[in-house]
């Protein structure tokens, strides 16, 4: 897990909306992100012996054996507390670095959720592994939705600009998040982006995260939902073997489905191991080909956008309830 490993945004670079140069992710924004955004490992020790070799060695000497034996065989690394593995680190140093890396991300995020909260946007977090057909699925529900909803899209990944090309191809504005070796998008690349995105008020925002089905589940970037994507080719027991990113999912897209018969795919267990994982999430079964394919999926868009919309003007209809009671009040002194 990349909060235990350390993979830094740092070497991010990101394009403005129209696929101009692109500037490295700097460790300052200037719209209050502040602080800097490295992930630690902790320090290491290095010394030289007598005889002129050098090895190094990190100070968490009590890591222990931290792993368990089941039945089975297995060696299973995220048994411990930090539910994962780091050589030269204790269960209770990985929890440490993992706080606070995440504890970071999550000032980021809210930051970039009340941002989005006021201009009325519904943003969603799109996550998969490669091949799962995000693109592609995007492209075809911008053109769905050309005319008459007002949309933006971030698009990451670790090189190339190629999908944010795609997009602006189909009609709505692009900023491109290269991550360099990074494995997920963070809230802070998030920040940077959107300063370069014009974002529509009332709209839609997708945030296309990078391909990967493990880290990206663990960082807040300040959405109103998060999607994940499985296609049919991908195997049913994909939501068993990386429970993490389909745990969070507000709604579940199948992806592919056309292509269920010639893949063998079993859908019904499919679906039953994603509810055993998350019994909450929406699970809809989509097409890129064909508006057939996607009419339940634009039909849910604009549920989640109306209750999005619904509801940030329940909240602001009662701070104005509040201010005009405030100056009653004050009007019968």
């Amino acid at each position: 897990m990349c909060t235990v490993c350390g993979c830094s945004g740092d070497g991010a670079t990101i394009s403005d909306a129209t696929g101009g140069h692109a500037h490295a992710h700097p460790h300052e924004h200037d719209h209050g992100h502040d602080e800097g955004h490295s992930h630690g490992h902790g320090e290491a020790h290095v010394h030289t012996h007598a005889d002129g070799t050098t090895h190094s060695h990190g100070h968490d000497h009590g890591h222990g054996h931290d792993h368990a034996h089941p039945a089975g065989g297995t060696l299973d690394y995220g048994a411990g507390p930090a539910r994962a593995h780091a050589p030269g680190l204790s269960q209770a140093r990985m929890v440490e670095i993992e706080t606070s890396i995440l504890a970071k991300n999550d000032d980021y995020a809210a930051r970039n959720r009340v941002r989005f909260e006021a201009g009325g946007l519904l943003a969603l977090n799109l996550l998969s592994g490669p091949g799962a057909g995000k693109t592609t699925l995007l492209v075809e529900t911008l053109k769905a939705l050309a005319g008459r909803l007002p949309t933006a899209v971030i698009e990451g990944d670790q090189q190339t600009d190629n999908d944010a090309a795609r997009i602006r191809a189909a009609g709505a504005p692009a900023v491109q998040i290269n991550t360099g070796k990074g494995c997920h998008l963070d809230a802070h690349m998030v920040g940077h982006a959107v300063e370069k995105l014009p974002l529509p008020p009332g709209g839609v925002l997708f945030i296309e995260n990078v391909g990967n089905l493990v880290c990206p589940a663990a960082f807040d970037l300040g959405e109103t939902k998060r999607v994940t994507l499985i296609s049919v080719a991908e195997g049913d027991d994909k939501p068993l073997k990386y429970p993490d990113i389909f745990e969070g999912a507000d709604l579940v897209l199948i992806t592919k489905a056309d292509l269920a018969p010639h893949v063998d795919a079993d859908m019904a267990q499919l679906e039953a191991n994603i509810r055993r994982v998350n019994p909450r999430a929406d699970i809809l079964r989509v097409s890129a080909r064909g508006e057939v394919g996607l009419s339940r999926w634009i039909s849910w868009l604009d549920k989640a956008r109306a209750e999005r919309l619904d509801a940030l003007a329940a909240a602001r209809e009662s701070e104005a309830q509040a201010l005009r009671a405030a100056m009653a009040v004050g009007g019968e002194r």
